[in-house]
């Protein structure tokens, strides 16, 4: 089953995602290519206030079916960019349900479930005339209940990720810039807006930054270094969780120079150097 949408590339879209979290960018300009990874500020979620789950993500959304487990959580993605979408198009996303895969961990039952997204400029009559522009897959997990009182995972540092580095960016994200991002996406995940919820059933020590925001802000940084270059894929794992207010440093290191095939990787770190996300990006 597949779901299909079409929606305009709104200027007032772009730039309410830029003047929120890149400001120190351009505008971008009518009919400019999209920058890569910006397709995930459109296409909002639509689920019905009746079809949501008690922590705010959809329960039924006509793509994944409904899974007895309570906490939702985005967990990487594999996204290929084939040709620039540009601002103002009007583009066509069929969505479809990849794989589904159900695991025993350490703290109960997961099931990982994969979202296959293809992204399309829209014809006259509204269905997508040409070739694919993108083409993603999204893994999601469903957990068991979380336990406040659990002991907390143990850290996954890595010091050696900033030494690295090519180059170094900080970034702070307050509840203001998270309302916004769920205010742009229509995400009413209460881990993002809600401490109560995010201490006390989550188990987590704050609000969590969106998995899908990171994922933007870390191929952002990697573009910023390198503006003459254009991203064919990009590679996400989400690790740890990323929280308000707290320092996390884009530590980016490029392999191949500017030859074809080079590749960024950014590793994101918290002030203790707990690697809570990477990226790979792939240039052409």
């Amino acid at each position: 089953m597949s779901v299909v949408r079409t929606e305009h590339l709104s200027p007032a879209t772009v730039e309410a995602y830029r003047g929120t979290f890149a400001a120190s960018e351009p505008v971008v300009p009518a009919d400019a290519p999209l920058p890569a990874a910006w397709e995930g500020v459109f296409f909002p979620f639509d689920a019905p206030l009746a079809d949501l789950r008690p922590d705010g993500t959809p329960a039924r959304d006509g793509v994944i079916p409904e899974i007895d487990l309570p906490r939702r959580m985005y967990a990487g993605e594999t996204t290929e960019f084939l040709r620039p979408l540009r601002l103002g198009d009007e583009v066509v996303q069929t969505t479809r349900l990849g794989s589904v895969l159900e695991k025993t961990g350490s703290r109960g039952r997961l099931v990982f479930v994969d979202v296959e997204r293809e992204y399309a400029v829209a014809g006259i009559d509204g269905a997508a005339d040409g070739e694919v522009a993108i083409r993603s897959v999204w893994h999601d997990v469903f957990l068991e209940a979380g336990d406040p009182d659990a002991p907390a995972r143990p850290p996954r540092p890595d010091p050696d990720a900033a030494a690295r580095a090519d180059w170094i960016d900080e970034v702070v994200l307050d509840a203001r810039q998270l309302f916004r991002f769920s205010a742009l996406t229509f995400n009413t995940h209460l881990i993002h807006y809600d401490r109560a919820w995010a201490r006390d059933v989550e188990g987590l020590p704050d609000l969590l930054v969106h998995g899908p925001l990171t994922r933007i802000l870390l191929m952002d940084a990697a573009r910023r270094h390198a503006p003459d270059r254009v991203v064919t894929r990009l590679d996400v794992r989400a690790i740890a969780p990323v929280l308000v207010d707290r320092p996390v440093r884009l530590c980016g290191r490029t392999e191949g120079g500017k030859t074809d095939n080079a590749t960024t990787v950014v590793t994101a770190l918290d002030a203790d150097d707990v690697v809570l996300a990477t990226a790979e990006i792939v240039w052409g």
